[in-house]
């Protein structure tokens, strides 16, 4: 047999069979002494482990002496010292099922961070186990209550002594409604909202009683156009029906004759599914709904206020790096209130993440489960650079799904938010608490990718990009927001809301190939693409956007955005608006499909004819009703003559079958002529595990 020979540096030739033994010897020596190439340590934890144990035992031994680890954090500190002596070693620790009760949360530093992407840092599920890390505790001792016969009851340990008093409850896995009134629908402020300091509510006669200021914890809380106020009731006067709240709402915070509603009023408890927890007794009373059993019942209360904190050093310029979370499902936190209250100025963006995370770079949260949280379920904030947030269910949120960025520009390239990918997850039943809440709410952030989501069942904006309003300075640009189902948004709760948010100069930025449906306002402002307050240089391309409330597309003010290729159908009020004139071109819309059955073709400010609309094709389905079309009360030749629409078309576009929601077009369309391509949105929401190329 002849061996092909390899010289080495030195001149010598050596057969390369020999030269693979040689290269596996030193490789295995290497691994053995820890010498950096990445000998592997993989530590178990279990509910019933134990820290005196080494952790690396899946189960306990037989014999009781070796075992699992009992908590995070205990494994955690073996990693730190293993990579401190072995820094190219990669670290996994895997969680048996079960839950883990955090006594504080989770902290995360630079000393854990993986060695590099090959070898990270790999905090993970155990098989296709299910661990829970929880912020809650257990309540027990349920008895009947005597004073309220079906209603159960139960001294919570630590609230009458002032250590622990919870704002939320879970029966089953259910969020259940603190005492709250009136139980259905709202109260309204009579005449304009508060502005004083403190607010002053004005009420209607008998809807505010005098005995909920005693207390100082019964709450008003009014939802004001796109945003909210939460407040103690402080005084009561009944003869001015004048109520004190504890503080001073933004400026922002108006509305005529709001709605509003009480909780954690005693006496609002009057219906099954509601409870009350009385800060003096310690007592807390729920009222069981049908097929609710005492015996069964498994409530658990928020004790902590956040779950993990990955925190690199800002000033030092370390940060925490290759870190990866996965397959856990992360579970119960509480919010508080100050004794002034909240008054939410947009978006709660007050309300920070109960997974945090800041100086965090190749950092990712994979394939979890973030549930029955407080606030915003994630945050990545100042530092965080090509972080991955993909394929997790994000669900029963006080507030909302993912943030990023931070509401300042960042002072240096090192506290950017950058290239962060927020991909492939189910974002949904948010603002349970906080009603603003946003889907993902991404502020002075750039170079960010947002796909592949599905964002439901909120009552605010799904997806919010830009924190500088106007044309000032910004650091949110380059940003792709495409392939996300938004629907179901709005719900008749808020209003100036649209399924994808924009504002302020974002250059680079594209929002493409996004299904969104069913966006619907209290009063203004349900709107598909939202383009607002100086939104620049953003192209919005290939979206089907269907029945919302107020119109398909809607621009207050802003410079040269691009919209083409998009399908507007079924707004119900009208399709296209436009709000401020401008001296230079507000946008550019051609080669867009625009369908609709009621409303008008274009509502609010169409003066001054800066915009650009050519080479689209509307139709009005009401029987000759396209015959008789006007664009902003002009028909098509008298608005020709102001230059618009020149080689637009008013005529059927031929779907498929637009009454059952098939926008695909028959081979005949004439939008076809008109150069419109098809769109492709079969891979909209989140993809089969395997089909994500990001990973």
């Amino acid at each position: 047999m002849r061996c092909k020979m390899n010289r080495t540096s030195a001149g010598y030739v050596v057969p390369s069979i020999m030269r693979r033994t040689i290269l596996g010897i030193l490789a295995f020596l290497s691994l053995v002494s820890g010498s950096g190439l990445g000998a592997p340590l993989t530590l178990y934890v279990a509910p019933k482990g134990d820290d005196q144990w080494s952790g690396r035992l899946a189960q306990a031994a037989r014999d009781g002496k070796d075992g699992p680890l009992a908590t995070l954090p205990a494994a955690l500190q073996i990693a730190r010292t293993r990579r401190a002596s072995s820094p190219g070693d990669s670290v996994t620790i895997l969680l048996r099922g079960g839950t883990y009760e955090l006594q504080a949360p989770l902290l995360i530093t630079e000393e854990d961070s993986g060695a590099d992407s090959a070898h990270p840092l790999l905090i993970s599920a155990y098989s296709k186990e299910t661990p829970v890390i929880s912020g809650g505790r257990r309540i027990l001792g349920w008895k009947e209550s005597k004073a309220r016969p079906g209603l159960w009851e139960t001294e919570v340990p630590g609230v009458r002594e002032g250590k622990w008093y919870f704002h939320q409850l879970f029966i089953n896995g259910q969020r259940k409604q603190r005492a709250r009134t009136p139980n259905e629908g709202f109260f309204h402020i009579d005449g304009d909202s508060p502005h004083e300091n403190p607010a002053q509510l004005h009420f209607h006669a008998g809807d505010i009683k005098p005995e909920w200021a005693r207390d100082g914890d019964v709450e008003a809380i009014a939802l004001l156009a796109w945003s909210d106020i939460r407040m103690q009731i402080r005084a009561v006067d009944s003869t001015t029906n004048i109520a004190t709240l504890s503080g001073k709402p933004q400026e922002s915070n108006r509305e005529k004759d709001a709605r509003y509603y009480i909780e954690n009023a005693p006496d609002a408890l009057d219906q099954p599914g509601e409870w009350y927890l009385d800060r003096h007794s310690g007592v807390l009373t729920y009222w069981p709904q049908k097929g609710e059993t005492i015996a069964q019942a498994e409530a658990v209360a928020p004790y902590l206020t956040n779950l993990v904190n990955i925190r690199g050093d800002l000033g030092l310029k370390k940060p925490v790096h290759d870190v990866i979370m996965r397959g856990i499902t992360f579970a119960f936190t509480d919010w508080t209130l100050g004794s002034q209250g909240y008054a939410d100025p947009q978006a709660a963006v007050e309300l920070r993440g109960d997974l945090f995370a800041e100086g965090a770079t190749n950092c990712a949260i994979e394939d979890c489960v973030l549930t029955h949280l407080a606030h915003y379920a994630i945050e990545l904030g100042l530092g965080c650079q090509r972080d991955r947030v993909i394929g997790n269910e994000i669900a029963d949120l006080g507030a909302g799904g993912v943030r990023m960025g931070g509401p300042g520009i960042p002072e240096s390239p090192f506290l950017a938010c950058s290239e962060n990918m927020v991909t492939d997850n189910v974002i949904h039943h948010l603002g349970r608490v906080f009603a603003p809440g946003v889907g993902i709410l991404l502020m002075q952030s750039d170079h960010a990718t947002l796909a592949h989501n599905n964002i439901y069942d909120l009552y605010y904006t799904a997806i919010s990009a830009g924190w500088t309003w106007g044309y000032g300075k910004t650091a949110c640009d380059h940003n792709v927001i495409e392939f996300n189902h938004l629907h179901d948004i709005g719900q008749s709760n808020l209003s100036d809301m649209g399924a994808v948010y924009t504002l302020g100069i974002q250059p680079g930025t594209v929002v493409r190939n996004n299904l969104i449906h069913d966006v619907n306002s209290y009063t203004y402002g349900g709107w598909g693409l939202y383009t607002d307050e100086g939104s620049t240089g953003i192209v919005l391309e290939n979206n089907l956007v269907y029945r919302t409330k107020s119109a398909g597309f809607h621009q207050h003010y802003g410079r040269e955005n691009v919209l083409r290729n998009n399908i507007f159908a079924f707004g119900k009020e009208s399709q296209l608006m436009r709000t401020r004139t401008e001296d230079h071109t507000s946008f550019i819309f051609t080669n867009n499909i625009v369908y609709f059955d009621t409303g008008t073709l274009l509502a609010s400010n169409w003066s001054q004819d800066r915009y650009f609309m050519d080479g689209n094709l509307y139709f009005d389905a009401r029987p000759g009703a396209s015959e008789a079309m006007k664009f902003a009360g002009a028909d098509l030749e008298e608005w020709r003559k102001r230059g618009h629409d020149m080689h637009s078309i008013i005529a059927d576009p031929l779907f498929h079958s637009a009454q059952t929601l098939d926008f695909n077009l028959l081979p005949g369309s004439p939008a076809f002529k008109l150069g419109f391509k098809p769109l492709d949105l079969k891979t909209v929401g989140p993809r089969p595990k395997n089909e994500r190329p990001y990973l």
